[in-house]
């Protein structure tokens, strides 16, 4: 297992666990890898610091962190460890992604064209979720349409 500090575009700084340098290339490629604040799939890894051995000198003991997810969701190699913080961020992340399922409808790949045809008074206005690639989203920006990306954890990915 390798631990990678990575940064999204927006220079969101975090880290997840990767079986090895292939696995984080492979799954970067397909997409998974994703900021666990904005949901941009554009990652990149940040500098770091090599891990060194400690010698003889003593170390503090680190505190000691929480699971993520309850083990019987996970796999042993997917697990990943959280402080308090990130935990209820996350906790945050999930209720509001909850919030929008339960109270809108799925339409799938044909978000944009939707909500497109709704600012225009094509169609009536509802609240609707789905999928839209990088530039049907900017398009929808650019003609002042309001979007708002829903973030998926790194968990709901895998």
């Amino acid at each position: 297992m390798i631990l990678y500090s990575l940064c999204c575009e927006k220079e969101h700084g975090f880290d997840s666990w990767f079986r090895d340098s292939a696995a984080y290339e492979q799954q970067k490629a397909q997409g998974l890898v994703a900021c666990p604040v904005c949901g941009s799939a554009e990652v990149e890894k940040a500098l770091m610091a090599p891990a060194l051995g400690s010698g003889t000198r003593k170390r503090e003991p680190e505190p000691e962190p929480t699971a993520a997810l309850p083990a019987e969701k996970t796999r042993p190699e997917k697990i990943a460890l959280l402080s308090e913080r990130e935990q209820a961020l996350r906790a945050m992340i999930r209720a509001v992604r909850e919030q929008v399922t339960q109270n809108s409808d799925y339409v799938g790949e044909e978000f944009a064209t939707l909500a497109r045809q709704m600012h225009e008074g094509e169609v009536e206005q509802r609240s609707i979720y789905g999928e839209a690639s990088a530039e049907e989203v900017r398009s929808l920006i650019e003609d002042e349409i309001e979007v708002l990306p829903l973030p998926n954890l790194p968990d709901e990915r895998n």
